[in-house]
């Protein structure tokens, strides 16, 4: 996925009504299932679930920056992919520290409820990958929506996998080692958008010259 982040070729900025108009129905999308799924991780005891939940929200923050910068200047819109990817990391050290902390916490997270919700969440981030696949490519800001969503679909399997884990095993440790690998994912997509808002950063200083 890293492979068309570099060179000073021109990216889609993002100056699109159909676009804006997908930010808005994505962003929908995703604050209405931060609720639903932190409300139920926390009912069902689910790491997995909470961490897939505040994917959610970062999106949903993440789409909203990614909206508002729309039409500024190269360097403001790579400076807010910069913060979304250090936002990221942030949300991978939660997750990694709060699933460390899982693990001297007894209680089996609820498989059932994993299941459903899990299924519900994949629904809506398969809705909002489609929406974004025409503009899955682009500068700092608008790639960083698509990873985002590319994530939320990911993640959404994992807790389905993470559920089953847990069925068949009766212990949490699937959920955690599910949560373990999101961080990850979370950590590697941060990599990849402040890479590239690093470089875009550098070119629009370059211009301003």
């Amino acid at each position: 996925m890293g492979a068309g982040c570099c060179g000073n070729e021109a990216r889609f900025d993002g100056v699109s009504t159909a676009y804006r108009r997908v930010l808005w129905a994505v962003i929908a999308i995703n604050a209405t299932m931060f609720v639903v799924e932190m409300t139920a991780g926390i009912a069902a005891q689910s790491q997995a679930l909470k961490a897939d939940a505040l994917d959610f929200l970062g999106d949903t923050a993440t789409y909203a920056m990614s909206l508002a910068v729309i039409g500024m200047s190269l360097r403001v819109r790579a400076t807010a992919a910069l913060v979304k990817g250090i936002s990221l990391s942030l949300m991978a050290a939660w997750v990694l520290g709060s699933t460390l902390y899982r693990v001297f916490v007894t209680g089996v997270p609820e498989a059932e409820v994993m299941g459903v919700v899990g299924f519900l969440a994949l629904a809506a981030n398969i809705a909002s990958v489609v929406l974004l696949m025409k503009w899955k490519d682009g500068d700092a800001n608008v790639r960083s929506v698509w990873l985002c969503s590319r994530n939320d679909a990911i993640g959404n399997v994992a807790v389905l996998l993470a559920a089953a884990g847990v069925w068949a095993t009766g212990t949490g440790w699937p959920d955690l080692a599910v949560a373990g690998l999101m961080a990850s994912l979370f950590l590697w997509s941060s990599v990849q958008i402040i890479g590239q808002a690093r470089e875009e950063r550098r070119t629009a200083a370059l211009a301003a010259e």
